[in-house]
């Protein structure tokens, strides 16, 4: 059994891989210093999969706490990295700290790959690496242009570095380009638990449903799109977990011929945000209270994923719909409600 390190494992996406990759026959631990996370939520991790997860709760800008976690685990096969802040807005108010955080951290985590020589590397990139695009759909070949915010060029630049890397190291990496991941898991145990204020859609939505914000803002209805609100492809976060897993059994087989290789996850739908705000509304049966503000520094104007070569290569397939995304969403947003202890934490960190 391969023994998967999962960064961020607290976080949304990372905590629903972990879900996936013990589905799938893999042992896994996390690191997570959850300074935007809550380890409550492998509680519902191991709700679903019946096993406990042990978290190493590390900074990864910190080299020698890394390097421990290797130490105690030199059986390490594949690593997942997750582990950066994300928030495009703030990350334009500050700018050296996501550049700081997130390429400090993957650097001493490529130190350990290159000490301890693990094999396998998978990283989370996004697809805010294309910019505002020419022409969408996107492909893994579409040419970068200039990010629209400092998260967007520290997703860019470690990309870079992951790729000069793999060049003289026998890694070998995948490169995964996430468009935008929504919902929670069907079991409804975990799901995206934001902190502070959501910067994401969907959680804004959610939270302004049931009454934990006042309102929600639309940042801007003047965009060249077919209502003037931002274009996005939305996707299931279960269905960007498994594409993990099949990332790690990719690599593990000998599949790929190149040294470092690139999979966009998304869809491949366009969704506007209010075509967005109309799917929950349908799904809840709730009219969501939301203003049209101004647009908001960062934001790309459209994008969406050609996703043939995940679909083709990886065997991936897309298990859920929007309908799916807003429904899940909203459950969790009512067990949050339900479950004092969730809602302790997140409330806690909201004031």
């Amino acid at each position: 059994m391969s023994k998967i390190l999962v960064t961020g494992g607290c976080g949304y996406i990372g905590s629903h891989t972990l879900v996936d990759l013990v589905e799938n026959g893999f042992e896994v631990i996390s690191v997570d210093n959850n300074s935007r996370s809550t380890p409550h939520i492998l509680e519902g991790v191991e709700k679903i999969t019946g096993q406990k997860i042990k978290n190493y709760k590390v900074d990864l800008c910190n080299f020698d706490d890394t390097y421990a976690i290797f130490q105690e685990n030199e059986d390490i096969t594949g690593i997942i990295h997750f582990a950066a802040f994300k928030s495009v807005g703030e990350s334009v108010a500050q700018p050296l700290m996501y550049f700081e955080n997130n390429l400090t951290s993957l650097m001493n985590l490529l130190k350990c790959v290159q000490e301890f020589k693990v094999p396998y590397f998978v990283f989370s990139s996004s697809c805010t690496v294309y910019g505002n695009p020419d022409v969408i759909p996107v492909t893994e070949s579409t040419p970068p242009k200039p990010a629209e915010s400092p998260y967007g060029y520290t997703k860019q630049m470690g990309e870079q570095i992951i790729s000069e890397f793999a060049k003289i190291h026998p890694t070998q990496c995948i490169l995964l380009r996430y468009f935008n991941p929504v919902g929670a898991h069907p079991s409804i145990e975990i799901g995206e638990l934001p902190i502070g204020r959501p910067a994401n859609l969907v959680p804004a939505i959610t939270q302004t449903a049931i009454g934990k914000l006042p309102q929600m803002t639309v940042f801007g209805d003047d965009y060249d799109t077919r209502d003037g609100s931002c274009l996005r492809d939305f996707i299931h976060v279960s269905d960007i977990a498994h594409a993990h897993t099949l990332s790690l059994q990719y690599l593990i087989q000998g599949r790929t011929l190149k040294f470092c290789e690139v999979f966009n996850l998304g869809t491949g739908n366009g969704v506007t945000v209010l075509e967005a705000i109309r799917a929950f509304e349908k799904v809840s049966g709730r009219s969501l209270n939301y203003v049209i503000g101004p647009r908001r520094p960062g934001d790309v104007i459209a994008i969406y994923a050609n996703n043939e070569h995940a679909v083709n290569e990886l065997g991936w397939k897309i298990r859920y719909s929007l309908e799916d995304m807003m429904s899940t969403a909203w459950k969790w947003e009512l067990r949050i409600k339900e479950d004092e202890a969730f809602y302790l934490v997140q409330n806690a960190k909201l004031n």
